[in-house]
């Protein structure tokens, strides 16, 4: 059965991202979990916390459906300490109202987001989706 991602059903995922506690919501667009790629629709909310991380084997793609968010990109860098620290060298807004829909982040990219206002993503990567 064919699914239409119209105004409701977005309406309707950003309010479940409101009732969840980590303030996103994703919506799995694969055929089944033995799909080899990930494809979903992720509802974000302001204050919803993702932390800096990379797919070493894989781009993500990223298409923002509505609202208005920072893909910000980091280096590694070694701390005085020893720890692994990020310097960001990069932040790019996505806005659709503003021409400004989507971007590709290289295989191997350290990289989070700042969601300034309730947005709807669609995201892409390859390899098998293991739940966050």
């Amino acid at each position: 059965m064919s699914k239409i991602f119209d105004k409701d059903f977005l309406d309707g995922l950003l309010a479940q991202a409101k009732e969840n506690p980590r303030l996103r919501q994703n919506y799995d667009l694969r055929n089944s979990p033995a799909d080899t790629s990930q494809r979903m629709l992720n509802a974000l909310l302001p204050g919803t916390e993702v932390p800096i991380h990379r797919h070493e084997e894989t781009a993500e793609t990223v298409v923002c459906l509505r609202g208005r968010l920072e893909e910000i990109i980091y280096e590694e860098v070694q701390e005085a300490t020893d720890e692994r620290g990020f310097r960001e060298v990069y932040r790019q807004l996505l806005c659709p109202t503003e021409g400004l829909c989507g971007m590709q982040i290289p295989a191997g990219a350290w990289h989070t987001i700042n969601v300034i206002e309730p947005s709807i993503i669609f995201e892409v990567k390859d390899g098998a989706y293991i739940g966050r």
